[in-house]
């Protein structure tokens, strides 16, 4: 049997349904923690499933904010300083990232409560996550603004990364599924990663 909503009827569903259902539809999407920190040395660790790749030349990847009618610190941190870090979660820690979106006060480590590690490594101001085998450290370049929904498209250039050379393959692969990385559906579901395979390169030629 198969479920139909219209536009109508999605508007009328009730506010965490309506929620999950949305941010599950569109299917597996990464899990990864943000890092930043204020200018007062105040470090924050958030939860996003927004993290999307932009481009490779110059190395770009980008992350919704939600809107900043009310205190969005990673953002205010984001702004104040102009880096943060993207920290992978693997299936061993995946419990503990997620109690990070838990609306914490400003003066309340996010490391701490939720008893993750701060690394900081290479002079880079924004912390990293310890426990993290993958983690990516950006410089804030560009924001755009959404307008129907007030959410901002944070653009982060990379200029640091941290990946087990192991798992790098010879074309420059990344096998995630050797890390135990975790995929996230809805607001609090998660994926194990498994690989399925690897095609050829898709051009016309090699289409069976």
């Amino acid at each position: 049997m198969i479920q139909y909503y219209d536009s109508v009827a999605i508007e009328q569903l009730e506010k965490i349904f309506r929620a999950n259902l949305i941010n599950g539809i569109s299917g597996y999407k990464p899990a990864n923690l943000i890092g930043s920190i204020s200018k007062k040395g105040e470090a924050n660790l958030a939860i996003f499933s927004s993290v999307i790749h932009l481009g490779a030349n110059p190395a770009l990847l980008g992350l919704i904010v939600r809107p900043a009618s009310v205190p969005r610190h990673s953002y205010e941190n984001m702004k104040e300083t102009g880096f943060f870090t993207i920290n992978h979660i693997h299936e061993n820690f995946a419990e503990k990232a997620h109690f990070t979106s838990a609306k914490f006060d400003r003066g309340v480590s996010e490391f701490a409560a939720c008893k993750l590690s701060e690394e900081y490594l290479n002079d880079f101001i924004a912390p990293y996550v310890k426990e993290s085998t993958i983690k990516i450290g950006l410089k804030l370049v560009d924001e755009i603004p959404i307008k129907l929904n007030n959410t901002i498209l944070m653009i982060g250039k990379i200029e640091h990364i941290y990946v087990p050379k192991e798992i790098i393959s010879e074309t420059g692969n990344v096998a995630l599924d050797v890390v135990n990385d975790v995929a996230i559906a809805g607001l609090e579901s998660y994926y194990k990663v498994s690989k399925l395979a690897t095609f050829p390169y898709a051009k016309v030629s090699n289409i069976i």
